[in-house]
């Protein structure tokens, strides 16, 4: 008997533990709105465009400023979902160590890849930005993720195998962005909300 109430201690203590280094307030729902915003976005692209070829510096002007406005209005969905979220199931929402933790990680990757894709595009080289934008994304997540969710990392993996890929179809570079940021975060935010959220 005490062995299983010393155990049920060392579990409590473990999940204290967790929940005080874990960031916990991340919103499926927000994951899938982020990737039917991408899907409507790449969708507006293709028809802009004609194709899924990206090629000329007018077409890539075009995408990369939809692109940054999609990017804002998806950190600003996720933010607001996470705070909603955390309100609503009591969760630490404050900009503590844990906090802190998590956007470094995942900010550094991405700063590294917006700065080398801005390189590339300031000296016209289009070929790889796509793959870079997607490799860049799935390392952030993957960084991210030690301060979250942990599932979060198979997401960074699906984005980073995406990005390599892309790499060997840069003709693709719509079709693949609509299948890294569209179809991946649809797929895996309902995953998220029927593993971790169902129940609450």
């Amino acid at each position: 008997m005490e062995n299983k109430e010393a155990l049920n201690t060392l579990n409590d203590i473990k999940d204290m533990m967790e929940r005080s280094s874990k960031f916990k307030a991340i919103s499926g729902l927000s994951i899938v709105i982020v990737g039917i915003l991408a899907s409507l976005v790449s969708a507006y692209i293709y028809f802009f465009l004609g194709d899924y070829h990206i090629n000329t510096p007018s077409k890539w002007r075009t995408t990369i400023i939809v692109a940054l406005v999609l990017l804002v209005v998806a950190f600003l969905t996720v933010f607001l979902m996470a705070y909603l979220k955390a309100k609503r199931h009591q969760l630490r929402f404050t900009m503590d160590v844990t906090m802190r933790r998590l956007l470094v990680n995942f900010f550094v990757p991405m700063l590294a890849g917006g700065l080398l894709c801005t390189a590339l595009l300031l000296q016209q080289h289009y070929g790889l930005v796509s793959s870079i934008t997607l490799i860049f994304y799935g390392l952030a997540l993957i960084s991210a993720s030690h301060f979250s969710y942990p599932a979060l990392r198979y997401l960074g993996y699906a984005e980073l195998a995406l990005g390599l890929i892309d790499c060997f179809l840069v003709d693709y570079a719509l079709l693949t962005w609509f299948l890294g940021f569209g179809v991946l975060h649809i797929v895996f935010g309902i995953v998220f909300m029927l593993k971790y959220e169902r129940s609450k």
